[in-house]
């Protein structure tokens, strides 16, 4: 077994190991987000980007905003509708009738000739 200090995983020349071949990183910011939960997170911004008005609590998945006093409020989460459900919103009881009607014409007639 070898002993040291060296890193696994590496060797001389595999790439990139500092600032000086990568060149110097934007200046940052920190900035604060908190969700309903009450979760702080501090995603970091380069000092000339915009930030955005709203970002996914880390902890929780919940939206956090950038006012700890008033955090924007959980979505609400539709049910699941199922096929039937959607074609029920779109078409009243005539209407399934009449193109259930139609459909069972079509194969009457297909098979009498």
């Amino acid at each position: 077994m070898a002993g040291g200090n060296a890193i696994r995983g590496t060797r001389v020349g595999a790439g990139p190991m500092g600032e000086s071949e990568r060149g110097e990183s934007a200046p940052r910011q920190r900035v604060s987000y908190w969700c309903a939960n009450g979760h702080e997170s501090k995603p970091s911004f380069a000092l000339e980007a915009e930030k955005p008005e709203s970002w996914d609590c880390p902890r929780c998945g919940l939206p956090a905003g950038l006012d700890e006093q008033a955090p924007p409020k959980a979505p609400r989460n539709e049910p699941y509708k199922t096929h039937l459900a959607y074609v029920k919103e779109r078409r009243s009881d005539a209407d399934g009738e009449a193109i259930l009607a139609e459909a069972l014409a079509k194969l009457r007639a297909k098979r009498e000739g």
